[in-house]
């Protein structure tokens, strides 16, 4: 907790960021509840901490990334997925249907039985050639060889992971990816990401042939074309690519 809001939950009270307009008649309604509460404290302590939630669901690049792995995983209904750095709630869906080895540079333990983890560095995959029928890494490649894991640092560390995770994969076998984009001047942002342009991810996957790319764009909150990638200097947005392995 922030610690202006650590002071003020003494005085019954929390400051909350809102994001959208509220209206004044919401206002008025959250305060006559509140009172409300607060007469009859007989079970529950109240404060404040006011949210306005209401009107279109949120939604981000991620759920777009993590829509199109789920599409083409099901079309392929492989049996051994390997991950490599995607986002943790998404394994952790996965894992309903799947058996997957993850890759992690940190050490942690498995949370269910058909999860096996392996403790690498993606640059160097302990996995035999040819073993996987599915390679998912969402938002992952951008990361790899900047230290910020605790991975030993190494300029060339994405090209090295991107390599391996082609080698561990099975002839048919899909690798599907997703990374940041732009139409500027490909960047690192040192040591968060880098940001590469649309040529620089088709060298990635010399060798592979696409099933499917989409693009999504961050300014207007949907899949976009690729001629809609933002041009503005230090922004990104989302490249989304399944290809596979002849």
């Amino acid at each position: 907790m922030h610690p202006i809001n650590t002071f003020l939950s003494l005085l019954g009270v929390r400051l909350s960021r809102i994001g959208k307009e509220v209206s004044p008649a919401f206002k008025r309604e959250y305060e006559q509840n509140y009172q409300k509460l607060k007469q009859n404290e007989s079970r529950f302590q109240v404060f404040k901490e006011f949210y306005y939630d209401s009107g279109e669901h949120p939604m981000s690049h991620i759920d777009f990334e993590c829509a199109f792995a789920s599409r083409h995983l099901k079309r392929s209904n492989p049996s051994m997925i390997l991950d490599v750095g995607s986002y943790r709630a998404f394994i952790l869906g996965l894992l309903a249907n799947y058996s997957i080895t993850t890759i992690d540079i940190r050490e942690r333990l498995p949370v269910v039985e058909n999860e096996i983890i392996i403790n690498c560095d993606a640059k160097s995959l302990q996995l035999p050639d040819a073993s996987v029928d599915a390679v998912v890494s969402l938002c992952a490649l951008e990361h790899f060889g900047l230290g910020r894991y605790g991975d030993t640092f190494d300029f060339e560390g994405d090209r090295k992971a991107f390599k391996e995770m082609i080698r561990v994969l099975k002839p048919g076998g899909i690798l599907i990816f997703s990374t940041t984009i732009t139409r500027a001047m490909p960047s690192i942002v040192f040591n968060a990401h880098r940001i590469y342009n649309y040529d620089m991810i088709q060298t990635f996957c010399n060798g592979l042939t696409p099933v499917e790319e989409n693009f999504y764009s961050c300014s207007l909150n949907n899949l976009c074309s690729l001629e809609q990638i933002t041009k503005k200097s230090l922004q990104w947005d989302v490249y989304l690519g399944c290809w596979k392995k002849q």
